[in-house]
C-alpha cells in the first residue's frame, strides 16, 4: 500500500453556508468514488479557500461526511491578483494501491478550468443560481 496525493477543486456561486457545504461535499465524495476510496484510506486533508469564502470552514463538510477521525486543516489560500474567486481547494494524503499515474484529480464546476492538462477533469452541470452574500 502506497500513499498518494489526491487534489481537489470546487468553486462556489457565492459565499453561503449551505452552498458551501454541498460543493465540499460533493468535491470530496467524487474524489472518494473517482480513487475507490474510503474514509479509513484518508491520513489527512489540507483545504484551503480563497480570501472571498468566509461562511463556513470546508473541514467542516468533511466532518458531516464521517471524517471525524482524520486530521483536517484550512488555510486561506494565497491571494495572487486575476486568480479565480470562491474556489475551495483540497490535498488530500491517502493510502491505495493505485499507482500516482492512475490518481484522479477531481475539478469541478468553474475549477474544471484551473486543471485542463489534467486528463480525467469531469465537468457538472451548473445549478442555478444561489441567493446570498
Amino acid at each position: 500500500m502506497a500513499v498518494r496525493a489526491v487534489r481537489g477543486a470546487t468553486q462556489l456561486e457565492s459565499d453561503v453556508r449551505e452552498h458551501m457545504l454541498d460543493r465540499v461535499a460533493e468535491m470530496v465524495l467524487d474524489v472518494m468514488e473517482s480513487n475507490g476510496l474510503t474514509v479509513d484510506d484518508f491520513i489527512s486533508v489540507v483545504f484551503t479557500a480563497t480570501g472571498d469564502l468566509h461562511s463556513e470552514f470546508p473541514a467542516y463538510a468533511a466532518r458531516r461526511l464521517g471524517f471525524g477521525e482524520v486530521p483536517l486543516i484550512c488555510a486561506r489560500e494565497l491571494e495572487i491578483e486575476g486568480s479565480m474567486p470562491r474556489v475551495v481547494r483540497m490535498m488530500a494524503h491517502v493510502e491505495t494501491d493505485l499507482p500516482r499515474a492512475d490518481i484522479t484529480h477531481v475539478y469541478l464546476h468553474g475549477a474544471a478550468n484551473l486543471r485542463r492538462d489534467l486528463t480525467r477533469v469531469r465537468e457538472v452541470p451548473d445549478e442555478p443560481a444561489v441567493t446570498g452574500d
